[in-house]
């Protein structure tokens, strides 16, 4: 079978090598990408010698292009516009079973094609002018493209057991591209899942990342869940699962209502920490279950208890301390405060606290929200969306009447304290905090002048003394 490739970069290459006696491949996610229609960025090619050398060349050739050289691996990479080019020479690998991290040795195409994860990703195209655009293909991978299908080129007990990422990245190929992975290859990974302990928390979140960046997310987190693997990498996630029954009364699986949540969210939004966000809103509901006689299986503060989870699970998972996790924190803390006013009346001051709560992250919570309605009574989600729509009505004219959205409350701490001839203080705080909640229960307006009475006035109350 012949493959067309035509940029213009693999013409170079192939004039570098030929009369060389070093054949040279395209291989990898670059030929199964381009034979599934997909875009790629990174190409990689693999030469039956050195592809670090090979690299330089093909830098000086197309005018010194960023090149990096990593030595102890063996490869290099050619940056060019709008994609990366590495390049290895053949290798075959051996594994310690205490790490991922391969003994490796020259080898031929076919050695290189076997240390690979998939078919799919073992497909090879030739860049040499006597076979130019012939595709090479020892394990099936073209007819698992067919039938999208995830399996491993030699027994997977070895594949996963030699470097353990790969049952996440099977994983994870499945949700991006809609594949299945094949049977035996899925029950190797059931077998081999606790040898995901030897892998980097980095590594296992890139994919974790990746799979909720995908169209579907629940599909590779049921598979986790499935193959073993998600009470080794988000053993919160995996202690949703489960519904208890009492009296003939059971509460929803938790785990797959989030990734429902999840599902729902994920046509609205690209951003990652609120995908995450959906992921983890209900993250302390086992940790707050209850029976109660009336009112059944309860969740009383889950939100708060969630809310303080949040920190513990990112630096787990090493994900990011900073503003995404304070952000996930936030959506976690505030996920209930929209349903619940869209259950009752909604009040002006109401909705100013929740903007001023919110912030800027409003539009965000909202969408969670909405994303939360997983009954299956659609009369109940028709008037959860009405009323949502109401809710949504009322931000916009509380937030152009009242500008409360991350407002300041008009008088500072240091007028306080002018005003008054005091120091820091209890004092300084009570003023403060009567003045901002005058603001958000309407009391008055968010103007100085009405503020400035109410700190005379609170400051009176409190025995304090205007300075002249």
């Amino acid at each position: 079978m012949k493959c067309f490739i035509n940029l213009p970069v693999f013409e170079t290459i192939s004039e570098i090598v030929s009369g060389t006696n070093k054949p040279c491949y395209v291989i990898g996610g670059y030929v199964r990408d381009m034979l599934l229609g997909r875009p790629t960025k990174d190409i990689d090619i693999v030469v039956m010698g050195s592809g670090i050398e090979l690299a330089r060349e093909v830098s000086v050739r197309l005018g010194k292009k960023p090149l990096s050289v990593f030595k102890n691996f063996g490869t290099a990479m050619v940056a060019l516009p709008g994609c990366d080019i590495e390049f290895v020479g053949a290798r075959k690998e051996s594994y310690r079973s205490d790490s991922r991290k391969p003994v490796v040795e020259n080898g031929t195409l076919e050695d290189d094609q076997k240390r690979r994860d998939f078919t799919i990703n073992a497909l090879a195209i030739s860049l040499n002018k006597e076979s130019w655009g012939e595709l090479v293909d020892p394990f099936g991978g073209i007819e698992d493209l067919k039938n999208k299908v995830i399996r491993t080129p030699l027994d997977p007990d070895i594949t996963y057991s030699d470097d353990p990422l790969r049952m996440l990245r099977a994983i994870r190929f499945a949700t991006q591209l809609g594949f299945t992975i094949e049977e035996n290859s899925f029950l190797a990974i059931a077998r081999n899942a606790e040898r995901i302990k030897i892998i980097s928390k980095e590594r296992i979140i890139d994919e974790l990342n990746k799979i909720i960046a995908s169209p579907k997310p629940s599909v590779g987190f049921t598979l986790l869940e499935q193959s073993n693997l998600l009470g080794y990498v988000f053993p919160e996630l995996q202690n949703l699962k489960g519904i208890d029954t009492k009296a003939g009364r059971a509460h929803k699986d938790n785990f797959y209502h989030t990734l429902q949540v999840l599902d729902n969210l994920t046509p609205k939004t690209d951003n990652l920490w609120l995908r995450w966000s959906a992921l983890m809103h209900d993250i302390a509901k086992p940790a707050t279950k209850k029976w109660d006689q009336k009112a059944g299986w309860t969740f009383h503060g889950h939100e708060f208890i969630g809310a303080k989870m949040v920190p513990g699970i990112f630096r787990n998972l090493k994900l990011p301390m900073g503003p995404p996790m304070k952000y996930v924190q936030k959506m976690v803390l505030l996920h209930l405060r929209p349903i619940v006013l869209s259950q009752e009346e909604v009040t002006d001051s109401a909705v100013r606290r929740l903007l001023f709560d919110a912030g800027n992250d409003i539009d965000d919570l909202m969408m969670l929200c909405e994303a939360d309605i997983t009954s299956k009574n659609d009369e109940k989600v028709k008037r959860y969306l009405k009323n949502f729509k109401l809710v949504r009505r009322k931000l916009k004219e509380i937030e152009e009447k009242d500008a409360v959205r991350n407002f300041q409350p008009p008088v500072s701490g240091e007028l306080i304290m002018e005003t008054f001839g005091i120091g820091p203080g209890r004092e300084v705080g009570i003023i403060k905090n009567t003045i901002k909640d005058s603001i958000l229960d309407g009391l008055i307006h968010n103007d100085f002048e009405q503020a400035y009475q109410l700190m005379l006035t609170k400051g009176t109350e409190l025995g304090l003394t205007q300075k002249c």
